[in-house]
């Protein structure tokens, strides 16, 4: 029988017993006795945490107390508890903490260890960094660390529908709905919410954006009872709920014949459905709405805008403390591609930024990292630093729906890193997108990072047990966007797999070499897009699912690329800050790698490299392949270094990838040679 570690069910949560003797030696005195002299649903999940992770690591029955004995103790400490801890807490640690923050500190040569936090939440985050702290059989010795998180919002966006099903899902169905139904046992709910909590996620929305009939009645007195059961779950990890809603739920309810935001009926509506929310779920975050795109319903319909729209929903939450998450992705899916002025990626930006400064205070803009779809490489979105008055949140797309779908291996944290490192310029130089997100470059009330998440019911959350690595990235990187892709990787590798240094050199090499591999052999030069269509897995040049007016990338016999630019294009360099119109415009100080996303130019234009477009294209494609090969074979020299279950399911994933890598370059070898007629200049098979 497999145990669940072979399985990868507790991800890097499992607590695998130490066998370091040295770090045995030096942690157990810490461990006899855990000081909780308080009681709360938050203390009670970190003293279930340590309890359970003590006993899995070190063999050792944790006995809780009220008893200030401080030799061999770990204390829980909150604010309310502060003044019995003072002289070893120190008042600098306080005032430099927030309400979500911790601070750990030993105490003196005691073998106890404080564990405080101004609010209880902030007690269970530093709970979970001790616990990763020996996961990694790092010293315990003279700890004095303080943590605050950097973003406000840590938010989790779950694209599951009732029927079970996990829109853009690859691992599994939904953990929450089953047959138009909540599941009935719940557990699997907990443990997501630990793992949630372990890498200081707050907040989750955890039904579809796009909201089907059957999920509007998730806010009617049928499915409230269910989702207060869920929302308790996740408010002991300390983390708010929030419902994707129907713009169009007072039609859909059959209550009114309208939803024109400026109607007071339907405002009126709005008011009494919050309140009957709140009734249930005291705490309620608040709501997440997509409207009209890609056919859903919103403003635009009443001759609205989104300013109106999501004003309204806001106005109804406000006295109860909510916030409206209103998406940026809107764009007019059926316009004719065929017109090259005509460019999807302007549409974020033509939408919203005449509207900065007319959203409530209680709305967030919640925009994606760039203004296509999470393609494997675009530019950022110019709606960055364009809104001085207009809260926002960045959105990431854990799930892999363009990178491999967790069937291919793509580590998306060095990706996020740069974006988030990305200088808007918004306020001179030194104004990264980062400083957007955590609220400082603009004193926004509400601003944050959100994501759609990877996981499903498959035993190990996410298909792929590698693809964990981007769930627990972005936890810690919404938390601290200063920390480094290296450190990430080394942290996760290490909580997950142990401290083999063989073990954390492979795997880490592999995780941060992934992403450029994937880039390699599927869309050269930011082109993107070049999947087949409605399912988006494996190559099709000319397959995206509104090709029916052309395709994104503009290929012909001459050359490749969308122009952009504002002198012949479409014009979408203007969105950006003058520095960075500057550089996009130009061929000359145009990034290479985002060439083809802002430029349309021949097959024969040479690179910075040297190289010619076509000859690149070639080049990468080829060599994506024997990269792919490399990670298989990286991967199978740690046989017998990890439980079988795990390191047999990874490999076969690694092996599929590395035959559909063939798959790819042969496609997009073939097109772009039977389209450009040039011949690949090393003489390799070319079909």
């Amino acid at each position: 029988m497999k145990t669940i570690e072979d399985t990868g069910y507790d991800a890097w949560l499992h607590y695998g017993k130490i066998k370091n003797v040295h770090i045995q030696k030096e942690y157990l005195p810490y461990f006899k006795n855990l000081v909780v002299l308080e009681e709360s649903i938050i203390l009670e999940s970190a003293q279930k945490e340590l309890q359970q992770a003590i006993s899995s690591m070190l063999a050792v029955n944790l006995e809780v107390t009220k008893k200030m004995e401080e030799q061999s103790s770990v204390f829980l400490v909150t604010e309310k508890s502060y003044d019995l801890f003072h002289k070893q807490i120190g008042t600098d640690v306080t005032k430099q903490l927030s309400d979500e923050g911790y601070a750990i500190k030993s105490i003196g040569n005691k073998n106890g260890l404080i564990i405080y936090g101004k609010t209880n939440v902030g007690v269970l985050y530093g709970v979970f960094h001790l616990l990763r702290m020996m996961s990694m059989e790092m010293s315990l010795h003279d700890i004095e660390l303080i943590e605050n998180p950097k973003n406000q919002l840590r938010m989790m966006n779950e694209w599951d529908n009732m029927d079970g099903s996990v829109e853009r899902g690859y691992a599994g169905n939904s953990v929450f709905f089953e047959n138009n139904r909540f599941v009935q046992d719940l557990t699997r709910i907990k443990d997501y919410a630990r793992m949630l909590a372990s890498v200081g996620i707050n907040a989750i929305a955890f039904n579809n954006v796009n909201v089907h009939e059957v999920e509007t009645d998730l806010i009617t007195a049928k499915f409230l009872p269910d989702v207060k059961n869920v929302a308790d779950i996740f408010s002991a990890y300390g983390i708010k709920t929030f419902l994707s809603i129907n713009y169009a739920s007072p039609i859909q309810l059959g209550e009114l014949d309208t939803a024109d935001p400026l109607d007071e009926n339907v405002r009126q509506w709005w008011k009494e459905k919050a309140k009957e929310i709140y009734s249930y779920i005291p705490n309620f975050g608040g709501v997440l709405v997509k409207a009209d795109s890609e056919h859903r319903p919103g403003p635009f319909t009443y001759g609205r805008n989104h300013a109106d729209g999501s004003n309204m929903l806001a106005e109804a939450l406000e006295p109860f403390g909510g916030i409206v998450l209103w998406r940026c992705f809107v764009y007019n899916c059926m316009q004719d591609w065929r017109d090259r002025s005509t460019d999807r990626a302007r549409a974020a930006y033509d939408h919203f930024k005449p509207l900065d400064g007319e959203f409530h205070e209680n709305v967030i803009l919640q925009i994606k990292n760039g203004p296509m779809d999470f393609q494997v490489r675009e530019g950022v979105s110019p709606l960055f630093g364009a809104m001085p008055n207009t809260n926002q949140v960045l959105e990431f797309q854990i799930a892999q729906e363009y990178t491999g779908q967790q069937r291919h291996l793509c580590y998306l944290i060095p990706q996020w890193k740069e974006v988030l490192d990305f200088d808007t310029f918004a306020k001179g130089e030194g104004s990264p997108i980062k400083a957007v997100a955590d609220g400082s470059m603009y004193n926004y009330k509400y601003s944050g990072i959100t994501a759609v998440s990877n996981i499903g019911n498959d035993e190990n959350w996410t298909g792929h047990t590698l693809a964990q690595a981007n769930l627990y990235g972005y936890g810690r990187l919404t938390w601290n966007p200063d920390l480094s892709s290296e450190e990430i990787t080394d942290e996760w590798v290490k909580v997950t797999f142990g401290t083999d240094p063989e073990v954390v050199n492979v795997i880490s090499m592999m995780l941060l070499s992934s992403w450029r591999i994937y880039e390699n052999y599927t869309s050269p030069l930011g082109v993107g897009w070049m999947v087949n269509p409605n399912h988006h897995y494996g190559p099709n040049v000319d397959g995206y699912e509104y090709s029916v007016w052309g395709t994104y990338h503009f290929a012909d016999y001459k050359g490749i690329g969308v122009d952009r630019t504002i002198a012949t294009g479409t014009g979408y360099t203007g969105q950006y800050f003058a520095e960075n119109t500057k550089m996009y415009e130009s061929l000359e100080t145009c990034p290479d790698e985002l060439l083809l996303f802002f430029h349309h130019v021949p097959y024969t234009h040479k690179l910075k490299s040297g190289v010619t477009v076509i000859q690149h294209i070639y080049n990468t494609h080829f060599e994506g392949v024997e990269q792919a090969e490399g990670l298989v074979a990286a991967w199978q020299a740690l046989e017998g270094k990890m439980d079988s279950g795990r390191f047999n399911h990874v490999l076969a994933r690694l092996q599929e990838q590395a035959e559909h890598s063939k798959e790819w370059r042969d496609i997009i070898n073939t097109y772009f040679y039977r389209k450009s007629g040039i011949a690949d200049e090393l003489h390799r098979k070319i079909y």
